[in-house]
């Protein structure tokens, strides 16, 4: 399992310290939500954070772009320091471009499908894809809860990338309740913001949903 803790539910007063103590306690991303209040009701970080992000840890900087027009932009989250940077099927034009733009940059490419959008919709991208994020809950906000319409998906999802080195993340009320179910479908990173900022002890959780995916393993 890949632990990638949302900084979305992160204290942003107190944000070095929040990305630091995940990390510490066993987290190899760190998710970052970009929202444009375009694409999604809401309006969060860009670049700039990212670079600051930057400077601060090692660990993967995992960069959601939940925007409309992303290919305006990519080039500026690779400067600030993006280790990979996933964009929408619904924002792109041409989704291959585009994907094919991150990966020229060095960065690993992502695709996210929205609850609603068909597994069908990456059927011709995988060549120029690294990462598949399926949404679990409609973005734009934390602290919602899980939608299990979108269980059925992952089982299509994991059908169409075969056996191609393609990871498939999940996003969206996610925690220790639903973890194992979610790793024995198949998934293998694991976003969860409030699941963990918001607990009474941050580190303790995270070290219990490795716990758990111990367990699932053995």
């Amino acid at each position: 399992m890949i632990l990638a803790p949302s900084i979305l539910s992160a204290d942003f007063s107190h944000l070095a310290d929040d990305v630091e103590k995940v990390v510490s306690a066993g987290a190899q991303w760190i998710h970052i939500d970009v929202m444009d209040g375009h694409f999604v009701p809401n309006i969060t970080i860009g670049p700039v954070v990212v670079r600051h992000i930057r400077r601060i840890t090692n660990a993967y900087l995992d960069c959601h772009l939940m925007i409309s027009k992303p290919d305006r932009y990519i080039d500026a989250f690779a400067d600030a320091g993006a280790d990979g940077i996933t964009i929408h099927t619904e924002t792109c034009t041409h989704l291959h471009r585009t994907l094919s733009r991150i990966r020229e940059l060095g960065l690993k490419s992502g695709v996210s499908l929205n609850p609603s959008t068909p597994a069908s919709s990456i059927e011709y991208i995988l060549d120029v894809t690294d990462l598949i994020l399926i949404m679990s809950v409609n973005p734009g906000f934390g602290g919602q809860s899980f939608i299990n319409a979108v269980l059925p998906k992952i089982k299509k999802v994991k059908d169409l990338i075969s056996e191609k080195d393609i990871l498939v993340q999940i996003d969206g009320g996610v925690g220790t309740d639903n973890l194992g179910m979610l790793l024995g479908l198949g998934i293998n990173v694991i976003v969860a913001g409030s699941s963990i900022f918001n607990s009474v002890d941050p580190e303790s959780t995270i070290k219990e949903m490795f716990s758990i995916a111990a367990a699932n393993e053995s």
